[in-house]
């Protein structure tokens, strides 16, 4: 019953979309499906780390101390801003380079889903207080709590891989120089958003 109602959980936040949601999608339209996938592979890292965390109590430190969440929160803020403007600046420049042409290969894309995760101080306190939900009642609390930590990743993966496969099967339409350019300044306008409401978020 537990990991039923997990696993559901877990789908309803996946189809939240977010920062991971923009981040994946923007890499999958620039650069095609192996960047979207490398970019999801990084957030999921970063969302595996900070369960593991939450396993062993580490964010509970962060969430402690308001001064390293605030650093985080501001780090997180910056990196967003930057990646919606590089956003912004290639839909003004024109049309983004047809898929195939940018080829920024896996560790730009992951690294930029893995930072944006593990910049988000909210990933961390949300981790905190979802899985000890789902823990049963006389099971080993940190061992349960990482193997829940590994079937959220699991779920993400799936989700976010059905949603690179639609968009690329989509990409016929998706190519087209007006339609690219537009979606680069929503995913640009998107992220700085993300940043700002960031920024002037409390806990």
């Amino acid at each position: 019953m537990y990991l039923l109602a997990f696993v559901g959980a877990c789908v309803l936040i996946a189809m939240v979309p977010g920062v991971s949601t923009a981040i994946i999608l923007r890499q999958t339209l620039r650069a095609g499906r192996g960047s979207g996938l490398a970019a999801t592979l990084g957030n999921e890292t970063g969302i595996l780390l900070w369960g593991l965390a939450a396993a062993f109590g580490l964010s509970a430190l962060l969430v402690a101390s308001q001064l390293a969440y605030d650093v985080m929160r501001v780090v997180g803020a910056v990196v967003l801003v930057v990646m919606g403007a590089q956003a912004l600046w290639q839909a003004r420049k024109g049309a983004p380079e047809p898929e195939g042409a940018v080829r920024p290969g896996w560790r730009g894309p992951y690294l930029a889903g893995v930072g944006t995760c593990l910049a988000n101080p909210k990933a961390a306190v949300f981790a905190m207080s979802f899985l000890p939900q789902f823990v049963p009642p006389g099971q080993n609390v940190p061992m349960t709590l990482v193997t829940l930590a590994v079937m959220w990743v699991l779920v993400d993966l799936l989700w976010y891989g059905l949603l690179i496969w639609m968009v690329a099967k989509a990409k016929a339409w998706l190519g087209r120089p007006a339609v690219r350019r537009r979606l680069e300044q929503i995913s640009g306008v998107v992220l700085i958003g993300l940043g700002v409401r960031l920024v002037v978020e409390s806990r």
